[in-house]
């Protein structure tokens, strides 16, 4: 069984996302793939007690509680280790991860950021893209690499930015495409029908059509 490990810090709104889609499409029959471990940096987020509520092993390391952040990988990365991943999803965990760490996992972890990457990169992006006058905002999941949301692009979706739109309106049109996205890219990375090779997010065109959507609303 192909095992995928989720990080989260809180309402885990995207994790719920990815479990339906497993449940409703067996994932585990059908993929041989499930999600193995929650874990969240914040002991009060409530996607510790939805992943439970599945069935679900979770885990809390609380950064909180370490002099470092070096510590708090260290045993985050030990936990993780346990569960021997395949896959390791950042769905809305808040922590930026040292080099150590995203190097000892190389290829295997995924992220999800509210923009069309390369740009807008960080914090605030909705915000930015409307002051940026942009048509088009969107998301991006990735491969995670040191350097900050600036991985290889897996999949993209991207929703019309209105006039009428403010921070909050975009963000829940947003919202919306993130979860259908996030769900078909974990389950294109944990199938093999995306890999990364130097760099590069590898997969056929009928992957790429599978992980790129257009919103009209």
């Amino acid at each position: 069984m192909k095992n995928i490990v989720v990080l989260i810090s809180g309402r885990g709104s995207n994790f719920v996302a990815i479990q339906e889609t497993a449940l409703r499409e067996n994932w585990a029959q059908t993929l041989g793939a499930k999600i193995a471990l929650v874990v969240s940096n914040r002991p009060d987020a409530k996607g510790l007690g939805l992943a439970e509520g599945y069935g679900i092993e979770t885990a809390v390391i609380d950064h909180k509680a370490y002099a470092t952040r070096e510590a708090f990988e260290e045993e985050l990365a030990r936990v993780v280790d346990r569960a021997q991943p395949d896959l390791i999803v950042l769905a809305g965990f808040m922590r930026i991860l040292t080099e150590q760490f995203v190097n000892r996992f190389a290829g295997k972890i995924i992220n999800i950021h509210p923009a069309l990457l390369p740009s807008f990169k960080g914090l605030d992006t909705h915000q930015r893209a409307l002051d940026a006058g942009v048509r088009m905002a969107g998301t991006t999941v990735h491969y995670v690499t040191p350097a900050l949301d600036s991985g290889a692009i897996i999949a993209q979706a991207a929703v019309i930015a209105l006039p009428s739109d403010d921070a909050h309106t975009l963000a829940d049109r947003v919202l919306e495409f993130e979860h259908k996205l996030y769900a078909r890219a974990v389950k294109a990375c944990v199938s093999g029908r995306v890999r990364c090779v130097n760099d590069r997010a590898v997969m056929d065109d009928d992957t790429a059509r599978e992980l790129t959507l257009f919103g009209n609303v």
